[in-house]
């Protein structure tokens, strides 16, 4: 089934009239072929449009083997005549996102010789894949000159070359293509095989921002915004600045060097708070009451605190010395220690009596148990066995 591609000759055509050529049932829904669509199906690393068509809503467009199709809430005879709407929105972020990264790679390929190798246009961001690695100082290069090319406000525009011109071309592609080739053409910068629509004029894409870069599959993935989901995300971090520069009392363009010099000052409290609740917990340890039997220990602390304690009690106790740390919500982290009992043989029981899990050496085990305060002391209580 041939369909007419609107889109291909005007990719800001919000509505159109079509009539129904084929109606089947698919899953939930229904499989509808027009005689003309604006719809663009999922294809070229981004998601279909999506719209309405009458009162039915289109939830996906895809292209088969038998054609295109639209997945459609409700069912249409074939020869019906149906009125299009896409969703706008959703539409002019392709085109934004998608132009924008074709300027980034057009940019990246003439100034460092990367080839792109990967593209996705999610909800959250655009992500492209180059086969080379590039510095910081060479990403904000390419931002700049995307930038440019954005203020430029160049002409965008499609050809579909005969294949016998194909040999005699230079544009980018990700595949070998030999017939049916749709080229993309950005101005005199960039001409890239590509099957989606985009915008008319670079200016359209309002703002191309590079958010980060990271090696992936011996090449890099660089995550970029444009247009208004750019715009979106700088209101966020502005807000962000905005918060952070309140809470320090600090200029927003000094908050990092404030957070940087905060975090220093944290991290020497934490050390020494650390070191008071070891010192804390050494003295109740060392005023731990002597038994032939068991002492059961409940202290909050690191895992080093918590092992001194047990240390210490190995030595106050003549069988076994535990310290749980924790909430009857969450668990309880334990360590036990003991100088005359085999833990290691009796971490099995030890757990399977308090649904925990854990295990280490004969004199020391680790782990964590869910169970109340009430059932470990009785644990404790009745460990006459050992």
């Amino acid at each position: 089934m041939n369909t007419i591609l609107l889109y291909d000759s005007d990719s800001h055509l919000r509505s159109f009239d079509a009539v129904v050529t084929a109606c089947m049932p698919c899953g939930t829904g229904w499989a509808v072929a027009l005689d003309r669509t604006a719809f663009c199906p999922e294809g070229g690393g981004q998601l279909s449009d999506i719209g309405t068509l009458n009162e039915a809503k289109v939830t996906d467009v895809q292209r088969t083997a038998d054609g295109i199709f639209h997945y459609t809430d409700r069912p249409f005879e074939a020869g019906a005549a149906v009125h299009g709407e896409l969703d706008w929105d959703r539409r002019f972020r392709h085109l934004q996102n998608h132009t924008g990264e074709h300027i980034v790679c057009g940019i990246a390929h003439n100034l460092f010789g990367m080839e792109n190798v990967g593209f996705h246009l999610g909800p959250e961001d655009v992500t492209m894949d180059l086969d080379g690695e590039l510095t910081r100082e060479q990403l904000m290069e390419i931002e700049r000159r995307a930038n440019e090319v954005v203020f430029a406000n160049m002409p965008v525009w499609v050809t579909y070359p005969a294949p016998e011109e194909l040999p005699g071309l230079t544009y980018r592609s990700k595949l070998e293509l030999t017939e049916n080739v749709r080229l993309v053409h950005i101005g005199d910068m960039d001409v890239c095989a590509c099957c989606v629509p985009h915008v008319m004029r670079t200016g359209e894409v309002g703002l191309i921002k590079i958010l980060e870069a990271m090696r992936f599959r011996g090449g890099m993935r660089i995550h970029l915004k444009c247009g208004r989901d750019a715009l979106t995300d700088y209101n966020v971090k502005y807000r962000n600045i905005q918060q952070i520069s309140a809470l320090f009392s600090a200029k927003q363009h000094e908050t990092a060097e404030v957070a940087e010099q905060f975090y220093q000052q944290y991290q020497q409290e934490k050390y020494l708070v650390a070191q008071l609740k070891k010192e804390l917990a050494h003295a109740k340890a060392q005023n731990l009451p002597e038994t032939d039997g068991n002492l059961c220990i409940f202290e909050d602390g690191e895992p080093d605190t918590l092992r001194e304690i047990v240390n210490i009690g190995m030595t106050k106790c003549g069988k076994v010395c535990g310290v749980f740390s924790g909430n009857e919500n969450d668990g309880y982290k334990y360590i036990l220690g003991s100088r005359t009992v085999n833990l290691r043989n009796e971490a099995k029981n030890f757990n399977r009596a308090l649904n925990g899990r854990g295990g280490g050496r004969p004199e020391m085990i680790q782990g964590s148990v869910k169970a109340t305060r009430a059932e470990i002391e009785a644990w404790f209580a009745g460990f006459d066995a050992i």
